[in-house]
């Protein structure tokens, strides 16, 4: 992208944007481990290693004051009685925030802090979400049929650290249970560690 102001339209149809630079696809062995019942996990992967999430979004350089955008798109599902959800990260740089805003679907956003905060608050079409510096955060599609699209800012140098998460998962699981949408303790949490 220039070293100037520019804008990118996002498609009425599908909220992806037109242009981007990266495209990342996140598939069902990209989360081995996350989702809370390994049975049915392992079922849904001898069926087919479907795609849970993508990611298109707009490269700028990974330096303070400049911030990267981009949009994500993950599809409806549940493996087990979890729904779909995203990987989860910390920032590297613990103290950058970041901001999402709801294009289409509905979805709740899973986050904690380095000192066992946890919140999980709904993602309806159209909201805005801040995110504060020092939150982990996961967003999950709780709807079993459309799709959850958000954009997505963020500070260029955050980073993101993905292997806090992978070792050991989110206090809260958002899951589906006798027609509802419901968040529970994670029952693999142990002293800090996902067993």
């Amino acid at each position: 992208m220039p070293d100037f102001p520019f804008s990118v339209l996002l498609s009425p149809e599908t909220g992806i944007p037109e242009q981007y630079d990266n495209h990342i696809q996140r598939r069902l062995t990209d989360l081995h481990g996350q989702f809370s019942n390994q049975e049915a996990y392992e079922a849904a992967l001898a069926g087919e290693n479907r795609m849970l999430y993508e990611v298109f979004e707009l490269s700028r350089p990974h330096t303070p004051g400049e911030l990267l955008t981009g949009v994500s798109v993950i599809y409806p599902g549940l493996i087990g009685e979890e729904f779909v959800m995203t990987k989860g990260h910390f920032h590297e740089v613990l103290e950058t925030a970041e901001c999402y805003y709801c294009l289409q679907g509905e979805g709740a956003m899973v986050m904690e802090n380095p000192e066992g905060d946890c919140e999980v608050v709904p993602m309806p079409e159209g909201s805005i979400l801040y995110i504060p510096p020092r939150w982990a955060h996961r967003a999950v599609n709780t709807s079993l049929e459309e799709k959850l699209v958000f954009l997505f800012i963020y500070p260029a140098h955050s980073g993101h650290d993905y292997g806090t998460i992978e070792s050991q998962g989110f206090r809260k699981l958002v899951l589906y249970r006798d027609g509802e949408v419901i968040v529970v303790d994670n029952p693999r949490w142990s002293a800090g560690k996902s067993e």
